[in-house]
């Protein structure tokens, strides 16, 4: 019975029949293996039902509702399997695999000693932590797609030779379907890089080897890296890798990139291969049947007549690529002095194919996963082995309609009570210590301008926002190990149906949950987002979302006013930010993008236990990220803050007249007796002044546009100059009366405020410069200065005056 996969219910199992959808959608359905003939079987719905989890091809996929709609199945019976083509073997004549030499140029004498090597795999594949565990590199590892937004470069020596390695953005394909693809197909074409290492998910087998046909079309010197081996082993799986690498051409080495197996084989087949030296290592061709080929040879003897076609790109691959109707390959080919004539050829041999246009793409499609599993049925063997499927366990339970919502809000919960708790206890002993420093630099220093500077400018100022650095540890931790673990994807798998609402995409929950740590590379990562419309809206909603920089100023204020509510008052503020990112998507996919048809396919990952090494490693590293900062713009910002504090200096007796004045308005400019950072606060403070703000909040949130940390060390500057206060920590001084106002500059009400206008105003200078280079559009970067320092100061001021109601 035929019947569409959207109709199936969690438990049933179907065979897939055909893809009704068109363009983007079906080509990229058809690379993730729905083909004639696949079983698939539907697991369970999301939360709000909307999307569904799938497995094909022993891994899992999620799809809306609404594309599942357009996957036609058969339910009781099987149509027709595809040709497998299950018979090859190097030693038939008449195999679909056609033997060639491989070129073996690449020995040059000049360069023999310098391997330029490229990394490229499906996103999950394990890419970057070969890429960690070969070059010594400490880039971020996580259990789910998109974490690579660019090319990571490292290096190695090993035997004499000098290995550059390149870890570029994971792929399933090279098609033009995503930035991600077109980027990795670019840096091919552009840098030409020695020999490709072709990570393969040992795991996840079928689908990944899809993606090396395609690099087998390219015809480049290459290593298949089966990463995962010991996962494949325990499945009882056992592969002929050395029957398999030479049925394919491509020598393939089992690897475990977390415990560093087989990384030496790896390197030492990368070399003779390099050297032309590895002996299976030889050319061949994915028969895609009779009439497609003949198309694909017409097309590409043409490709190679002709002397204005580059060398970059083998011409079988470009042909192939034509008949696909590739909008880059195209573009490419009419360029070209003759390229009319070749698109015109092309167009001929589409119409006088049986199969129609998009009927060409399934076509391709099901020939290479008829290749793969045929050549996988003569070198796989699958042992039934008893085995808990722990990712299933877990996902019945952390996605289920009822507890998924309840689970996901009491996991970011349980990271705020430990940011905020845990991280009280050393954040205490760092601020003893930065405190006896101040006392010590107080009582050895003569007076005068050198002492001021070292014990408020210096030690005020960065021991100011360096005693959060436990609360950072903390977030970054945690952080680390939901996108280690699997559970990451898994967030966005049940926050789709919310983010659909908004006009987003489901994943671009995963870069907004990132933006938890820090907002550049969280909008860096946004360029797994397909659609442009949904890339630019989760671009300009990110800032929103709160970044550890702003973490020191929520600890410092909530644990001031708000101790015996601070977890409920942490995760307010956090959901706050998310509430006006989804407000302001919403309105710009209303008035300004339209409507995103842009399908939401997601593989779902594995869960598996992170390392204890990787999680720290991560943690340490964003660790250490902000003491260098300590060491730089906050070091560098505070001097510049102490400054413009401490000069223009003043006769120390002022006039009682004077003093009479300013007790009636401490928000009055006096220039003979106020700073130049006074007078410029007090020169701003009338439009902040409703929120609540004193000058010194004022002249600590204008300090925090070129970066939100300098905001805390702004206010330990400003608030540590009176002997009398001195040794009082920076909460005790808040709260502490102003000598001329006698109230004390904060309360409860004006320091909700403040962090609310901190949480959502002007993003720092980095964020800016990040939105302008990814949308590629200025005015992005200046619409998020004027719309969020808006919106900042109408929700600070609402805040503020119901806060002063209670």
């Amino acid at each position: 019975m035929l019947t569409r996969l959207s109709d199936l219910k969690p438990g049933q199992e179907a065979t897939v029949v055909k893809i009704v959808g068109h363009g983007a959608f079906r080509k990229r359905m058809l690379e993730m293996g729905f083909v004639r003939g696949r079983k698939i079987r539907v697991l369970l719905d999301a939360p709000l039902r909307d999307p569904v989890k799938y497995q094909i091809m022993d891994y899992e996929v999620s799809l809306r509702r609404s594309e599942a709609e357009l996957v036609e199945v058969s339910v009781d019976e099987a149509p027709e399997e595809a040709s497998l083509n299950s018979k090859h073997t190097n030693k038939s004549p008449d195999s679909d695999i056609s033997a060639q030499p491989v070129n073996q140029a690449k020995a040059d004498s000049g360069h023999q000693r310098t391997i330029n090597v490229a990394l490229i795999g499906n996103p999950n594949c394990g890419k970057t932590s070969l890429f960690n565990i070969v070059s010594g590199a400490r880039e971020h590892v996580g259990n789910y797609s998109g974490v690579t937004v660019d090319a990571k470069a490292g290096s190695v020596k090993y035997k004499g030779f000098r290995i550059n390695i390149i870890d570029l953005p994971g792929t399933y394909s090279l098609a033009s379907y995503s930035p991600e693809e077109l980027y990795v197909r670019r840096y091919l074409q552009d840098e030409t890089p020695d020999v490709i290492i072709n990570v393969v998910d040992g795991s996840n087998l079928e689908r990944n080897l899809y993606l090396t046909t395609e690099l087998i079309d390219m015809d480049r010197s290459m290593v298949i890296a089966l990463n995962m081996a010991d996962e494949l082993e325990r499945a009882g799986v056992e592969l002929d890798c050395k029957m398999l690498g030479e049925m394919i051409g491509v020598p393939i080495i089992p690897t475990a990139a977390r415990t560093g197996r087989g990384v030496n084989e790896l390197l030492d087949t990368v070399i003779r291969v390099y050297e032309g030296t590895e002996p299976s290592v030889r050319h061949i061709h994915v028969n895609l049947g009779n009439d497609i080929e003949k198309a694909v040879t017409q097309i590409k003897d043409i490709l190679k007549a002709n002397p204005h076609v580059g060398l970059h790109f083998s011409p079988r691959y470009l042909a192939i690529k034509l008949l696909e109707k590739d909008s880059q390959v195209e573009e490419s080919i009419r360029q070209l002095p003759e390229g009319k004539e070749i698109i015109e050829l092309r167009d001929s041999l589409l119409e006088h194919l049986p199969q129609s246009n998009d009927d060409i793409n399934m076509a391709i499609a099901n020939a290479k996963y008829g290749f793969i599993a045929g050549a996988l049925a003569e070198t796989m063997v699958t042992t039934e082995k008893e085995e808990i499927n722990s990712t299933k366990i877990i996902d019945t339970i952390v996605t289920n309609r009822r507890f998924g919502f309840p689970i996901f809000l009491g996991i970011m919960f349980v990271i705020f009570w430990a940011t905020f708790q845990l991280g009280s206890y050393p954040m205490e002993w760092i601020e003893s210590l930065v405190g006896w420093l101040g006392d010590l630099t107080r009582e050895y220093l003569p007076d005068g301008a050198v002492k001021d500077l070292i014990a408020d400018g210096i030690i005020g100022g960065v021991g100011g926002v360096i005693v959060f650095l436990p609360n950072i540890l903390i977030l970054y931790l945690c952080i680390s190990f939901m996108e280690d673990s699997g559970y990451m994807a898994r967030a966005a798998f049940i926050m789709d149906k919310v983010m659909h609402r908004l006009g987003l995409h489901g994943k671009s929950f995963i870069p907004l949950v990132m933006g938890f740590g820090c907002t550049v590379p969280s909008i860096m990562a946004s360029r797994s987002i397909e659609s442009r419309s949904s890339r630019i809206i989760t671009i300009l909603i990110n800032p929103f979302i709160s970044c550890s920089a702003r973490l020191p100023i929520y600890v410092l204020l909530i644990g001031t006013f708000f101790p015996e509510h601070a977890t409920l008052v942490f995760m307010c503020i956090y959901l706050l930010g998310i509430l006006m990112a989804g407000v302001t998507a919403r309105l710009l996919r209303r008035f300004y993008f339209g409507e995103d048809v842009t399908p939401f396919v997601m593989e779902l990952p594995p869960y598996r236990v992170p390392t204890l090494k990787a999680t720290l490693r991560h943690m340490w590293g964003k660790g250490e990220q902000y003491l260098k900062k300590m060491g730089g713009i906050i070091l560098v910002a505070s001097v510049i803050v102490w400054a413009l504090n401490y000069f223009p200096m003043h006769d120390e007796d002022a006039s009682v007249e004077d003093t009479e004045i300013t007790l009636a308005d401490d928000s009055a400019i006096d220039t003979s007796k106020d700073s130049y950072l006074e007078m410029a606060g007090k020169a701003i403070n009338p439009i902040l002044e409703p929120l609540g703000f004193h000058w010194r909040a004022s002249v600590a949130a204008l300090a925090g546009v070129p970066a939100k940390e300098i905001v805390v060390s702004t206010l330990g500057v400003l608030y540590t100059g009176d002997e009398e206060v001195s040794e009082q920590t920076l909460s005790a001084r808040l709260t502490a009366p102003n000598p001329i106002t006698g109230k004390p500059d904060f309360t409860a009400a004006a320091a909700l405020s403040f962090m609310v206008f901190v949480l959502l105003y002007c993003p720092c200078i980095a964020t800016i410069t990040a939105i302008i280079k990814e949308t590629g559009n200025p005015r992005y970067g200046l619409f998020s200065i004027i719309y969020n320092t808006l919106l900042a100061w109408v929700v600070a001021f609402i805040v503020y005056r119901i806060a002063l109601l209670f």
